[in-house]
């Protein structure tokens, strides 16, 4: 399930702007270290939907090769009682460049229903390359990783954007290149299992996975304010439909200004 969040939450923009242009320099405004989000994750598979899950992400400042980055932890898992339908242990880490939010190593430790992966990538940004225990991979200027993509996401202006306008991006995945895209489609009040708030829509293209469906069935809905932080996701799987809602933060940058009242 955490990988709905991660891999869902907000893979990115494609007609006004390049990939060089909303995708590499990019200074963070959104968020700060400290900062903790807390997901619930909802399965539904008769329309009913249960709470499966939970999926946590916090940010912090360190220093890797002597360079200061942030350092982005996403720790997922199912309920218990849940464990003997699809048990989920997931964990992904992110280390990247303060400066330019561009990532330098990735970690993805994964045990999904039985399925299990670990993935060590480091980006060399000099040249253009992504190692990882197959080999040598060449990779496009300003490439993302799944988690840094998520906090590179929240710093996008969508103010430039008309609806259904896209802005693309590439993420490595798999030792692969994988290019993506969201597409805006506007702002309106969504009700959440927290509260209602102001938001601001869009739509993902996903790869198809073990959980997802290709394409554009998934659904984002993020804070409008300076936060963007995810509000609700929206999305059917391989079996039934997924819901997530963001329940619990903490040391946000900004006040969450698009909050109209709690639930």
């Amino acid at each position: 399930m955490k990988r709905l969040v991660t891999l869902g939450i907000f893979l990115l923009i494609c007609v006004r702007l390049s990939a060089g242009d909303d995708f590499c320099g990019i200074r963070n405004t959104a968020f700060q270290q400290g900062e903790t989000i807390t997901f619930n994750i909802f399965y539904s598979v008769v329309g009913i939907y249960v709470n499966a899950g939970e999926a946590t992400f916090t940010a912090s400042i360190e220093k890797l090769n002597n360079k200061t980055v942030y350092h982005v932890v996403g720790d997922g898992k199912s309920n218990s009682s849940y464990d003997w339908i699809f048990k989920v242990r997931d964990r992904y880490e992110s280390y990247f460049d303060t400066t330019n939010l561009q990532p330098l190593k990735f970690i993805r430790n994964i045990n999904e229903g039985g399925y299990k992966k670990y993935e060590n990538v480091t980006f060399d940004q000099t040249s253009n390359t992504a190692i990882t225990t197959a080999g040598v991979f060449k990779v496009p200027n300003c490439v993302q990783d799944v988690l840094s993509s998520v906090y590179y996401a929240r710093n996008i202006d969508f103010s430039k954007y008309q609806v259904n306008d896209r802005v693309p991006f590439s993420m490595f995945l798999d030792n692969e290149v994988q290019n993506l895209y969201i597409r805006y489609l506007g702002k309106e009040t969504i009700k959440t299992k927290y509260g209602k708030f102001n938001a601001i829509k869009f739509k993902p293209l996903l790869v198809k996975g073990t959980l997802f469906q290709g394409g554009e069935k998934m659904t984002v809905w993020v804070s409008d304010d300076a936060n963007h932080i995810p509000l609700r996701i929206e999305s059917p799987i391989i079996v039934g439909s997924v819901k997530i809602d963001m329940m619990q933060y903490s040391n946000l940058r900004h006040p969450l200004s698009s909050l109209i009242s709690i639930r």
